[in-house]
């Protein structure tokens, strides 16, 4: 029996029938139209729990479990794009007409790649049934876990999990289903005058360490809450694996998206030494630390290759369409609904180094440590030059070792250039999911030591 909504739609089995059963409604509403009739179908359930606390009080838990049909057809090379959640039969139907109806009306689109091709995944998605499964209370906990380890100060912040589910089936053959689960902890702890943060992210729920992440909270705020200020400048600096990986998905973004590449907005010269050698930077879905499906949205398989390599910019990121316009092959990372956006590697390896992240200061005559970046926004897309905050623990360096606390800052730099040869100092042993900004889950980062980085102000400007 076909799902509908009358028929609960939750196995990748039921997922990939509808996806089918989409394919076949296009072939034969498609028969009408004098022209040939392409389709791409993705049909996704996302399940997601998020419990938010503040002033060490749980106050929200939400949780959704929703089906998703998304539908891209072509008539004639015309394509339109639509997503809806109904999922009856007829409805289904009605979604197939519509879209149908509005490509016939488009002018012909000279980037459509045509339906997606057969071919096989040549890795499993990262699934773990507990962290899918997970309840409000086993959420609740962790978070009496982190609240507790800061003792007398006030945490806030929130505890997730999502498991995803997808399948995918194409009117030229494709058919491919893939599942992957994310939990993710991310908190502060707040003195009054500071506040001192930590993140975890991992496939497993049970991985996450909240106890922990609230002991290191607590310290960065306790050492954050009496601070100097210190006069804007030129510093070396550490940054933490979170100011790392806002760094890494602003070069996804802006310079490894091949559209941005092909339009003349990157940064990236192929096979030319932008970055020092000590930075290795993989797109590494394989990677068994990974949250990702095994296939892109565009139902293409992912694969691990090289963005930069010791310090040589290597490749370029693309979905079908930018690899029709280049000639080349996608490399698996369409993001759903982007089309017009480009493709962006989501599962971003940096190369963790031999050094322990407490001992990249050593030689830091006077320098800062930071935390993470806070509200960064580029400048100019082709240095990747951009400015920003720091935020949740900002110290100061003396001598090599870290003396005290020093005040918010803003700064304005070129992620590129700062990030050049000759001018990374040291990389972390420290390598794990960090947040940058975008979202967590899409960059392995370690700390990395830097030869210099340039503070125009304080938080005020």
């Amino acid at each position: 029996m076909t799902p509908s909504m009358t028929t609960a739609v939750t196995s990748l089995d039921d997922l990939q029938a509808v996806a089918d059963r989409v394919v076949a409604l296009v072939a034969e509403r498609g028969a009408a139209h004098d022209a040939e009739v392409e389709a791409n179908v993705r049909v996704s359930r996302i399940r997601h729990g998020l419990t938010r606390f503040a002033n060490s009080f749980i106050h929200q838990h939400v949780g959704e479990d929703t089906v998703s049909v998304s539908l891209t057809v072509a008539v004639g090379g015309r394509t339109s794009s639509a997503n809806s959640t109904r999922i009856a039969d007829d409805e289904l139907a009605q979604l197939v007409d519509t879209t149908l109806a509005s490509a016939a009306l488009q002018p012909v689109d000279p980037l459509w790649p045509g339906a997606t091709p057969p071919a096989e995944p040549t890795f499993a998605g990262t699934h773990d049934d507990a962290t899918a499964d997970a309840t409000p209370d086993e959420r609740a906990a962790m978070v009496e876990a982190f609240v507790t380890a800061g003792a007398e100060l006030k945490a806030a912040g929130y505890l997730d999990t999502e498991a995803s589910w997808v399948a995918f089936a194409s009117t030229a053959g494709q058919r491919t289903a893939g599942a992957t689960t994310r939990a993710s902890l991310d908190g502060i702890h707040q003195t009054g005058t500071s506040a001192g943060s930590a993140h975890q992210t991992s496939v497993r729920l049970a991985d996450l360490d909240a106890a922990a992440a609230g002991a290191l909270a607590a310290d960065r705020a306790r050492r954050s809450a009496d601070f100097t200020d210190i006069e804007p400048g030129a510093y070396p600096v550490v940054l933490g694996p979170e100011a790392v990986a806002t760094i890494l998905m602003f070069f996804a973004v802006y310079g490894f998206n091949a559209k941005s590449y092909l339009d003349g907005g990157s940064f990236v010269e192929l096979g030319a030494q932008q970055f020092d050698p000590l930075i290795d930077v993989w797109q590494d879905p394989t990677d068994p630390r990974a949250i990702g499906l095994p296939f892109d949205a565009e139902g293409t398989p992912r694969t691990r290759y090289a963005l930069i390599d010791q310090g040589v910019t290597s490749a370029l990121s693309h979905d079908r369409r930018t690899a029709k316009r280049a000639d080349a092959t996608s490399t698996g990372d369409a993001l759903p609904g982007a089309s017009s956006f480009g493709a962006a590697p989501t599962n971003m390896v940096m190369r963790g180094g031999d050094t322990p992240a407490t001992e990249l200061t050593a030689g830091i005559e006077r320098g800062l440590l930071i935390t993470q970046f806070h509200y960064v926004r580029v400048l100019e897309p082709k240095t990747v030059t951009s400015t920003g905050l720091t935020r949740n623990g900002t110290f100061l360096i003396e001598d090599g070792e870290v003396v005290g606390a020093v005040s918010n800052l803003r700064f304005t730099e070129s992620f590129l250039a700062a990030l050049g040869a000759g001018r990374v100092r040291g990389v972390g042993d420290d390598a794990r999911y960090a947040d940058g900004e975008f979202g967590a889950g899409m960059v392995i980062a370690p700390s990395l030591a830097l030869e210099s980085w340039n503070f125009t102000g304080g938080a005020k400007g």
